[in-house]
């Protein structure tokens, strides 16, 4: 099942348009395990050899970048969102709101 699961987080954060970001617990939800962040944050941990995965894109349901130490490089998370003109101060996207992409699953 773990297999399966990640296979659709990672389908998902495909989709996540350019210089937009969604939360672990925002891809849970649209694949219908809203108790399930944690696991997208697993499967994202395991993405980092999936050169077409924009693991960057998701980051805490505050806007925070949790995720940045599984990046090579201290702040290669932050850079690749900066890159995308996503602004962050102290590991936190400023404007989050504006800049939160709400995943849905068509099926």
């Amino acid at each position: 099942m773990e297999d399966n699961f990640f296979n659709k987080v990672y389908d998902l954060v495909r989709q996540i348009p350019e210089g937009k970001v969604t939360s672990y617990g925002a891809i849970a939800k649209a694949l219908g395990a809203a108790r399930s962040a944690r696991m997208v944050g697993w499967a994202m941990n395991a993405s980092h050899g999936l050169e077409d995965v924009p693991a960057h894109r998701v980051v805490n349901r505050k806007g925070m970048l949790t995720g940045k130490h599984h990046f090579d490089g201290t702040n290669l998370m932050q850079q690749l969102l900066e890159n995308e003109g996503i602004k962050v101060v102290d590991n936190q996207i400023i404007e989050f709101e504006k800049v939160f992409w709400e995943p849905t699953v068509l099926e």
